[in-house]
């Protein structure tokens, strides 16, 4: 088993997994965490900016664990195969044992528009 854990300042789990690229992937056996390593995507390999109907370098892990996701992203991850669950858990391994031990209960998803992603550019 894989658990991908969204963690773009590589110390703590963090929101938006749409936009996340950086990952900590917990490889699972028999229940125990055997290694780590951490998967840096391109800007073009985020969620946000990948397309749904191809390949992805995390397609590989069996659960997503963010700070924030939306309903659009459970379900891209459901079509994948990929269980997403939502936490307020900050520290990546702890959250990890927890969901391995059944006591990581997952938050509800977030609601947005794409409009909540434009960017504003600054004149100086």
């Amino acid at each position: 088993m894989k658990i991908a854990v969204t963690s773009q300042n590589r110390k703590s789990i963090t929101e938006h997994a749409g936009r996340c690229r950086k990952f900590k992937v917990f490889d699972i056996e028999e229940g125990q965490i055997i290694s780590t390593e951490l998967v840096e995507l391109s800007r073009e390999q985020s969620f946000h900016e990948s397309s749904l109907h191809e390949a992805h370098p995390l397609d590989v892990v069996d659960v997503l664990i963010s700070g924030g996701m939306g309903n659009g992203m459970i379900r891209r991850l459901r079509n994948k195969g990929i269980t997403g669950i939502i936490t307020h858990q900050s520290d990546p391994e702890r959250a990890v044992k927890l969901y391995l031990d059944g006591k990581l209960q997952s938050e509800e998803p977030h609601e947005h528009s794409h409009h909540d992603h434009q960017e504003v550019k600054l004149e100086l």
